[in-house]
């Protein structure tokens, strides 16, 4: 009998798979996450490294309902690398992040104007931050980081994906 019943679950697995792939492609709203490209007055970008996910990232994260994208930007500032924007931001473009899912999109804005007494402490979130040239990003500086700076710093075309 329980082999029967697991190849019932093997067999009806796709079809559930697929109804709830299509459920919160249609239920699951928009997202929206912010990214800062942080450059210092030598160009250096600075680089975040999360606890539970590999490589270097832009600081950022999601925007909270009732945000907006340049509030949730400076928070995340602040939250992950101790830094205060002084000045305007400028937003760099808008993304589709499909990585996560193809309804998933990233604001991107530069910050050349900021105040960071010290680098932060790691914590749960940061393990690991800085300052990096950027002829020199640290081994695992995602493709995505590596395009926007190329982007920002050297005018390589936008491209609309994240990558």
């Amino acid at each position: 009998m329980g082999i029967r019943l697991d190849e019932m679950r093997r067999s009806y697995e796709p079809l559930l798979r697929r109804f709830f792939h299509l459920y919160f492609r249609f239920v699951r709203g928009m997202t929206l996450g912010v990214r800062a490209i942080v450059l210092d007055a030598d160009n250096r970008v600075f680089l975040v490294r999360h606890s539970y996910v590999e490589g270097w990232y832009f600081p950022g994260g999601g925007v909270d309902v009732g945000e907006t994208m340049d509030a949730a930007m400076r928070r995340e500032l602040k939250e992950e690398g101790d830094i205060d924007v002084m000045g305007e931001p400028v937003l760099h473009g808008i993304f589709l992040n499909s990585h996560v899912s193809r309804r998933d999109h990233v604001a991107v804005y530069v910050v050349r104007h900021f105040r960071q007494d010290r680098l932060p402490e790691p914590n749960r979130e940061i393990v690991e931050c800085g300052f990096f040239e950027p002829a020199a990003l640290p081994e695992g500086t995602t493709p995505g980081t590596r395009l926007r700076i190329a982007e920002v710093l050297e005018g390589k075309p936008l491209i609309a994906t994240w990558r």
